[in-house]
């Protein structure tokens, strides 16, 4: 196939203008087949990445479309404007975008906390929009992070689930972290991330893996990305310049590269055809934490992240 051919597959990529959702774009958009849908916040972002990707990768059907995950409103708009669009099947959801917002909480007009609301809540109304138009055979996949499990000590606040009210207005939490605004801020960081692992796991359980495919996976550290843009000046000058160094002697730390071919891998490889329901270090399948097999936690998360969204649990 040449890079002229006309594609017969799509993708789409949250947060694919930057970071770990570029190279996996880049990765992906080297295969003329695909059709790449960067789903992105800022439209001047999401233009000089479109550029960059078309460049690199030759593929020119590669496009940037509208969506702010911290609002429900503009989650719906983005799928129903994707299934207007008359483009060939989607075949792939990549569930990317993150945020830490550590120096002060923030919320969004619904009342909901902005980690939250961005990296699940979102994501979750996204994948439940998209699931009538994935075409299988599909793969969904959810950019979760070891900071959920507190055996890998990553030096995060362990995730606190109590309940789904709680995680979406934490202040409402008795247990919360009030004395601490930034603990407070990187907890709701890493009990997001359990939330991806915990919605994968649901999700794939409620579809045949014959036609769609759900699973997490964990990047690692990846110093230099965007995520650590909430946090104070001497915090992001070692996350740029020195944190970088720290993957020759550290485990589980890889430049965005590194992790976007894996991720890229995941999304596309033959060998994880029918693969569902796992958690995924890179590409290596090891176990989550304990609390993310919690079923009957999931089951809550799914129902109150039903409810916040306007969508039936069913």
């Amino acid at each position: 196939m040449t890079a002229s051919s006309s594609p017969s597959r799509t993708a789409v990529i949250t947060g694919g203008n930057n970071g770990l959702g570029l190279e996996t774009a880049r990765a992906i958009g080297r295969d003329p087949s695909w059709h790449l849908v960067l789903a992105c916040r800022d439209p001047g972002r999401a233009a000089a990445a479109v550029a960059d990707l078309k460049q690199s990768t030759g593929n020119p059907n590669i496009e940037a479309r509208a969506l702010d995950l911290l609002a429900n409103a503009s989650v719906r708009a983005f799928a129903d404007g994707l299934r207007g669009a008359g483009l060939p099947p989607l075949r792939l959801l990549i569930c990317n975008a993150g945020i830490q917002f550590v120096a002060q909480m923030r919320f969004n007009e619904a009342g909901v906390e902005g980690t939250f609301q961005t990296n699940h809540l979102g994501h979750y109304l996204l994948a439940r929009l998209l699931l009538p138009d994935l075409a299988a055979p599909a793969r969904i996949l959810l950019v979760a992070s070891g900071t959920h499990d507190p055996r890998q000590k990553t030096g995060l606040p362990e995730p606190r689930f109590t309940a789904v009210e709680y995680l979406a207005n934490p202040p409402a939490d008795p247990a919360f972290d009030r004395d601490d605004p930034g603990k407070a801020g990187r907890r709701a960081y890493s009990t997001s991330k359990l939330c991806n692992i915990m919605t994968a796991y649901e999700l794939a359980r409620r579809l045949d893996p014959a036609k769609v495919t759900v699973n997490a996976f964990d990047p690692g550290l990846m110093p230099g990305s965007g995520l650590a843009r909430d946090y104070g000046f001497v915090m992001r000058l070692a996350w740029k310049f020195i944190l970088p160094a720290a993957r020759l002697f550290i485990r589980n730390v890889n430049t965005t590269q590194i992790s976007g071919k894996a991720l890229a891998n995941l999304a596309t490889a033959q060998r994880y055809a029918g693969v569902t329901g796992r958690y995924f270090e890179g590409e290596k399948d090891i176990p989550s934490s304990d609390l993310s097999y919690d079923r009957e936690k999931s089951a809550l998360l799914w129902a109150g992240s039903a409810a916040l969204a306007g969508l039936d649990a069913a």
